[in-house]
């Protein structure tokens, strides 16, 4: 680079603008007959993938499949003083458990990889070398300290902190001589006066004079990594990105990019700028909640489905607000055009109503029941152990018939190894006086439910067990068939509280039934 600089220290005349003008886009979504849409995600993996995240990508990922695109992503990981390590699998980890994988990426490969940053680096390299050459960039050898000073005195004087661009004005023999002292200098990129305008696909029209406001950023730093701000523009132009869906704290920036394609000679991609996922008071999401990670929803038991529906349902690009879409649904229906500049206020407190809806979806259909019941038998194995009952609860048929039951009424698979669920398996331990406190007729009481279970004809339906059920409190003077159903509910369950004895039942079987019944005789 240094070796560059000196045979390029002729080359000081800023460049005149280069490439067709850009920012004059159409009012449609900007996709040319016979070229491919191609967007891309990419975080830094300075933390695992939090729901913002998984939003973005979300919205790349649809747009992408609405379109027979290609979802790409890439890891900017130029910061290294800040990854965080096993960020990157988690990232990819997490659009695949999401459902939305990408097309290209680290772990996948494709045509336009590697798809690190950090492996790129010699495109960089290139693309800064041409800048130089054009007298679109420049050396700069400011230190850290004379930055930090610069930064401390705007702050003093309440101004935005910016370089003074200083090293822009340099002389070609101040250059050669600060090469001979330091020959890896930053190289800082030219903003110019008047920074072209741009039609931003949700935002519309905009311009952002950059140059009265920012100094002239660095573009690659003295250790040959790049910034964000080329980093970016070099990417996206060898990948061949068509569309940039990304948050809106990018719009600001994007005047500076369009600067570095024009100086470049390239023709740049659309941008849509998406608006901020808050927190339901209007707060910004923080990586420091913790619970924002879908790590944590994944352990908490939350389906993919219901996190994906929640995001979107809270924000815009769809007709109408509607509960329970799936992500077929969600590629259908999405329209970026109706996507609106208004932020999405994300409100957790409805994420268990959201999965119970998409966890009846999931159970009413059999080949995805037959995942929830190896999810559950995982579960319940895991809940309790070594105190599984002799008899087999983890029998496929036997789980399945939980699901089935106690649909509607869970939020989460997890549900059923709460300590409310229990007795589905493991047997209580109850006491005759535990019983006897809600009856005195324990046994008669229990003599009426095994005959009952003996009676020939009598199918063991919830409707039919209802109605049965009632008859047993007949001719037991003093006693409320409310109290009946108490103690059979404790007999069976151990609780005071829970499901219908009926469904209980059900859900038990008539041998297991039994033999709950018949320890309470032989107590």
């Amino acid at each position: 680079m240094a070796t560059l600089l000196k045979r390029l220290l002729r080359f000081r005349t800023p460049p005149a603008a280069l490439g067709r003008s850009v920012g004059r886009h159409e009012a449609s979504l900007g996709i040319d007959p016979g070229t491919a849409v191609r967007v891309r995600f990419a975080p830094s993996p300075t933390g695992f993938l939090h729901l913002g995240g998984l939003r973005t990508a979300l919205y790349n990922y649809i747009f992408a499949k609405k379109h027979q695109g290609s979802f790409i992503l890439r890891l900017e990981d130029t910061d290294q003083s800040r990854l965080v390590p096993g960020a990157a699998e988690n990232i990819e980890d997490m659009l695949e458990w999401a459902g939305i994988p990408p097309d290209e990426s680290p772990r996948r490969g494709g045509p336009a990889g590697p798809y690190q940053q950090s492996q790129r680096l010699a495109l960089y390299a290139q693309a800064t070398e041409a800048l130089l050459k054009t007298g679109a960039a420049y050396p700069c050898f400011c230190s850290p300290q004379r930055l930090e000073l610069l930064k401390k005195e705007a702050l003093r004087s309440h101004q935005t902190p910016r370089y003074d661009n200083r090293c822009r004005n340099l002389s070609q023999e101040q250059v050669a001589q600060k090469l001979a002292k330091d020959p890896k200098p930053a190289i800082r990129f030219r903003l110019e006066e008047e920074a072209p305008a741009f039609q931003d696909l949700v935002y519309g029209w905009s311009r952002h004079e950059v140059a009265s406001v920012e100094g002239d950023p660095v573009i690659l730093k003295s250790d040959g990594f790049p910034t964000y701000h080329l980093a970016c523009v070099v990417d996206d132009h060898h990948m061949g990105i068509s569309h940039v869906l990304r948050g809106s704290e990018w719009l600001v920036s994007t005047s500076k990019h369009l600067l570095l394609y024009q100086a470049l000679g390239w023709r740049p991609p659309h941008f849509a700028h998406l608006p901020l996922l808050l927190n339901r008071d209007g707060s910004k999401l923080s990586k420091r909640q913790g619970d924002i990670f879908l790590e944590h929803f994944a352990a908490a038991g939350f389906l993919p489905e219901a996190l994906l529906d929640i995001i979107t349902n809270c924000g815009s690009g769809f007709a109408e607000n509607q509960m329970g879409r799936t992500l077929p649904e969600l590629i259908a229906q999405f329209d970026l055009t109706r996507i609106t500049c208004h932020s999405a206020l994300l409100d957790l407190e409805k994420l268990p109503e959201f999965n119970r809806l998409h966890l009846r979806r999931l159970v009413s259909s059999e080949s995805q029941r037959h995942h929830l019941v190896g999810q559950l038998q995982a579960l319940v194995e895991e809940a309790f152990g070594t105190r599984l009952q002799d008899r087999d609860v983890l029998d496929p048929a036997y789980v399945e018939r939980i699901i089935l039951l106690r649909q509607g009424h869970i939020c989460r698979l997890q549900d059923l190894v709460s300590p409310a669920y229990s007795y589905l398996w493991t047997r209580p331990a109850v006491g005759r006086a535990q019983l006897g406190a809600i009856s005195e007729k324990v046994d008669v009481i229990a003599e009426r439910l095994l005959r009952l279970l003996e009676k020939s004809g009598v199918s063991l339906t919830q409707d039919v067990l209802n109605g049965e059920l009632k008859k047993l409190s007949e001719g037991l003077e003093g006693t409320k068939h409310s109290n009946v159903m108490k103690l059979l509910r404790v007999a069976l369950s151990g609780q005071l509280q829970g499901p219908p004895v009926a469904e209980m039942m059900v859900s038990l079987g008539p041998t297991e039934v039994r033999e709950r019944i018949q320890k309470v005789l032989s107590s």
